[in-house]
């Protein structure tokens, strides 16, 4: 992280989000979010599967609509999803034509920017490679490619190192730098503390619907659990992030460690493992 983000308070917010809250069906995804992000700002948002960062996201980019609450943002958007329609016959580069084109830009320049975004990402196979016959990790550098195109105001992006390769995953971070260094405000997700806090100029944990900012000096553990009854570990006080795999790790507050092995115990888990550091990077 090498922006200097630090922006006047008076500067117009890129992004203001009051009260907003989701819900799909009965239940509660959203409660009362507010996230008010200026220019130049990089805000993290850490969070398990499932604890509605997506939805968080989809809604700053105005993709989706709150249930209630209210989001007011700049006009040039880009949004990079957390799934990437990338089952398509046209080109990568024709696709960010078209999309350039629907942004307002010339062909001349779309193709330009395209060919720029592509180069810099280094997308395997070259710009007239289908759509559908791109690798994960290659379709996720289109889709950065594409919220780019415009040269968008507030960039958000959804779990955006997800599938790139090792060499690619410094370039992106290099990219959101020079963004905000630009001007520009960016809100990301991911999974992993150490890196949020890292790369962000804020850094805020979605749990139970609402945001609670990561504090600075947070010492964390990690605690990997195996079997024991299903548990709700994004919502436990104390677990700043989880994974699932064959075993189940949680990031954890070193506050709230013995808590968290004592409620482990009690549903039946058996602890593999408790490590000082706080996820793996």
């Amino acid at each position: 992280m090498t922006v200097d983000a630090a922006q006047p308070v008076s500067a117009q917010p890129v992004v203001a989000a009051s009260g907003v809250a989701k819900r799909h069906g009965e239940r509660a995804v959203l409660r009362g979010v507010d996230l008010v992000v200026r220019p130049g700002e990089i805000v993290g948002v850490l969070g398990a599967n499932g604890t509605g960062k997506s939805t968080l996201l989809r809604i700053l980019a105005g993709v989706s609509r709150p249930s209630a609450g209210a989001v007011r943002t700049v006009p040039r958007v880009g949004h990079v999803p957390d799934r990437f329609p990338a089952q398509q016959r046209m080109s990568a580069r024709a696709y960010l034509r078209h999309l350039g084109r629907i942004s307002g830009l010339t062909r001349s320049d779309a193709d330009d920017r395209a060919a720029r975004w592509l180069a810099r990402f280094a997308l395997a196979g070259g710009p007239d490679t289908p759509l559908r016959d791109l690798s994960k990790g290659n379709a996720q550098k289109v889709a950065l490619a594409q919220a780019l195109l415009a040269e968008p105001e507030l960039l958000v992006l959804d779990e955006p190192w997800s599938g790139l390769d090792a060499e690619t995953r410094p370039v992106l971070s290099e990219v959101i730098d020079e963004v905000a260094a630009d001007g520009a405000a960016v809100v990301f997700t991911d999974h992993r503390p150490e890196f949020v806090r890292a790369t962000a100029t804020r850094s805020y944990r979605l749990t139970g619907g609402r945001l609670a900012e990561l504090e600075a000096g947070l010492a964390l553990c990690r605690i990997v659990l195996r079997g024991g009854r299903d548990a709700d570990w994004a919502a436990h006080d104390g677990v700043v992030g989880v994974r699932h795999g064959r075993n189940v790790e949680l990031d954890v507050d070193l506050a709230r460690r013995e808590a968290v092995l004592a409620e482990a115990i009690r549903s039946g888990c058996a602890v593999l493992a408790v490590d000082s550091a706080g996820g793996p990077r």
